[in-house]
């Protein structure tokens, strides 16, 4: 059975980024916390932390971060029902995974408001949406966003709609690349922008054109910096509408393919176990989501 004052010091350090801070929190002294590390890494028989600056969790570590969390938001429920136990504490934390062009156009306005009013803080772990639900499998976060409709076991899904991304490069990029007009064989031949190894949006708007195999392209694992390179005329991408219309209003972006848009469908992941909090929250989210996704299927 677990020791929870040991969980409680793990989830303290990483939550408060050292054991000093930890320390303060949980209202012991430093080295009481870290006799408390300590004790609950000889007990499960190897690592939690990697002592860094700021400590970060091990695999097995984020494994029993994403557990404490659980916990918490259980307990949270019971709180609410059993007011004797109902005590101002810390806020709730939440570890979810997402991907970085929600983070970057449409999440923090959908759940502002949602975390001001039920004191949640969340921990975001950027992850492509075609990969997020692996950290779900692995037990590494309470929640994620990603691509895939089917849930892992223990978990719900819930559809929030389609990131809307247009194929788009600079007027420059285009004169220079594309003098006699865009055609899918010059498209992959000319530099292309790709988010990262898990990003494959770019291979499958060139399959769609009937081009199939490799094509040169930057690696670039930013949205912010994604967009800016466009912009400059370094390659062309797949880009969120959502993140473009000024550019696209003023003719800094332009498409190369028109109303050829590729409609990415993204879905809330979250565990059966969460408590009442996660399950707002969700209910929020397929609220909120439609403001800026396309419903499945819009053409």
């Amino acid at each position: 059975m677990f020791d929870y004052k040991l969980l409680s010091a793990l989830a303290a350090v990483i939550e408060q980024a050292g054991f000093e801070r930890a320390a303060q929190v949980l209202n012991l002294s430093q080295s009481a916390v870290s006799q408390r590390i300590k004790l609950l890494e000889a007990r499960i028989g190897q690592p939690v932390l990697i002592r860094a600056t700021p400590p970060r969790p091990t695999e097995i570590g984020r494994r029993l971060l994403n557990h404490v969390q659980q916990v918490r938001l259980l307990e949270r429920d019971l709180q609410s029902q059993v007011p004797a136990l109902d005590e101002e504490g810390m806020p709730e934390r939440l570890r979810i995974a997402i991907n970085a062009d929600s983070l970057a156009t449409w999440w923090a306005s959908a759940v502002g408001d949602f975390c001001a009013e039920h004191r949640l803080l969340l921990d975001l772990v950027v992850e492509d949406q075609d990969v997020g639900l692996k950290r779900m499998r692995a037990g590494e976060v309470a929640a994620c966003i990603c691509g895939s409709e089917r849930p892992v076991a223990g978990a719900r899904s819930q559809v929030l709609g389609a990131m809307r991304y247009r194929a788009l490069a600079s007027p420059e990029f285009i004169a220079r690349h594309f003098p006699a007009g865009v055609t899918p064989a010059g498209l992959a031949r000319a530099p292309a922008l790709v988010f990262g190894p898990d990003d494959f949006l770019q291979h499958r708007y060139l399959a769609s054109l009937g081009v199939e195999g490799g094509f040169e392209h930057h690696l670039c694992p930013s949205s912010e910096g994604f967009i800016r390179m466009t912009e400059v005329g370094m390659g062309w991408g797949l880009v969120p509408e959502l993140q473009v219309r000024e550019q696209l209003q003023r003719g800094a972006l332009v498409e190369l393919v028109a109303d050829k848009p590729v409609d990415v469908p993204l879905y809330w992941h979250h565990w059966r176990n969460g408590g009442q909090l996660l399950t707002k929250l969700t209910g929020h989210l397929a609220q909120q989501a439609g403001q800026w996704l396309v419903p499945l299927g819009t053409d």
